[in-house]
């Protein structure tokens, strides 16, 4: 069940309807071209009082001249990306003198990769455990930062009587993909209390707006899903959280990460800099002010979800917790031997040097 820190996002009434309302708000994925901003008006303030260490980046100046373009690839459904419209509503991005063309794009990830590695789009947002794998087959994308934690959930209804991770072994788990983050993320937790994520667990796949439905059937004993389906889902009362990826030592590690064309890495890094310095002051922002955040969000939401949901899960994201420099490649190796740990990554990688060769560290420009 959720630690008492996170009940902020209290679930106290049944408001959905399962299966009808799950498939009325789920975001569509396809690649749906950009969306153009009029400009905003100048950075709302952060207090940096609670992070120093990020106010002498945030105070480098910006991009001289005029402002430049860069297109960006998220995810429009995911409110944990939620610093990129804050950034557009809160003139982050002015600020750092850039002009960013949001490209809504959920195709796969290899082909996401290959459209930053190869300039159709510059800069784009993502799961790293999802991310990870195809960067072992070397695209040319660099990753300069992390910028939340807190995304997936283990979901399964109030009386099923799996409690806790350990309770799936010998489930039926219902999945929105077999490759997902998700699936990776809870397999390593159960590998490291002993459970054959493989041999123990069998994995069922779902549309992901559906699984719900599965457990309601019982054809599945639980299933994993993200915010903000999960969320919504946890506020009818037959729902529990079993686990999440803000559970032990992964509270303070972030699941998403900011990748960069590499070739913008290399002949641009002033603007690396400004783009990724842009998202994380969002960030900061949003985590000292989620109902700004909301706000910004909504027009992205499923309608399912209220102003006072969005918040919620705003404050429930880690995105004070960005990481950068050396940090960043702890994380990103630590990452990278728990996909070792559960046969995704080649026995064979060196992860010390796959870190060393994915991330960049645009702040000693």
């Amino acid at each position: 069940m959720m630690s008492t820190d996170n009940k902020k996002t209290v679930m106290d009434r049944r408001t959905l309807l399962r299966a009808g309302a799950a498939a009325a708000f789920a975001a569509p994925l396809g690649a749906y071209g950009a969306q153009a901003f009029a400009p905003r008006p100048v950075a709302s303030a952060i207090d940096f009082s609670e992070f120093p260490i990020c106010k002498t980046a945030s105070d480098a100046p910006p991009l001289a001249g005029s402002s430049r373009k860069l297109k960006l690839s998220w995810n429009a459904g995911a409110v944990c990306l939620a610093p990129l419209p804050v950034a557009i509503d809160h003139g982050f991005f002015q600020k750092q003198n850039l002009d960013v063309e949001l490209v809504n794009y959920s195709g796969s990830t290899d082909q996401l990769l290959e459209a930053i590695a190869t300039g159709k789009s510059d800069a784009g947002l993502g799961m790293a455990l999802r991310w990870l794998k195809p960067l072992e087959q070397g695209f040319d994308v660099k990753i300069a930062a992390g910028t939340h934690g807190g995304c997936m959930r283990v979901l399964t209804r109030t009386n099923s009587g799996v409690d806790r991770l350990a309770d799936l072994k010998g489930k039926i788990v219902a999945v929105g993909d077999l490759a997902g983050p998700d699936k990776n993320f809870f397999s390593i937790q159960l590998s490291k209390l002993g459970i054959d994520p493989v041999k123990d667990v069998d994995w069922r796949a779902y549309p992901g707006n559906l699984l719900n439905v599965a457990v309601e059937k019982g054809e599945v004993q639980a299933f994993l899903s993200s915010d903000p389906l999960a969320y919504l889902w946890l506020k009818d009362t037959q729902y529990k959280e079993v686990a999440s990826n803000l559970d032990g030592e992964y509270r303070d590690k972030s699941c998403c990460i900011v990748g960069l064309r590499g070739s913008l890495v290399r002949e641009e890094p002033h603007v690396a800099r400004a783009i990724t310095q842009a998202l994380l002051d969002a960030a900061m922002f949003t985590s000292q002010n989620p109902d700004k955040a909301a706000k910004s969000f909504q027009p992205y939401a499923p309608k399912a979800a209220s102003l006072a949901d969005l918040e919620a899960m705003a404050r429930y994201h880690t995105h004070h917790h960005h990481p950068t420099g050396e940090v960043l490649k702890r994380e990103l190796k630590g990452y990278a031997d728990d996909l070792k740990s559960v046969q995704v990554f080649k026995q064979s990688t060196d992860t010390a040097k796959f870190a060393e060769r994915i991330y960049v560290d645009v702040f000693s420009v």
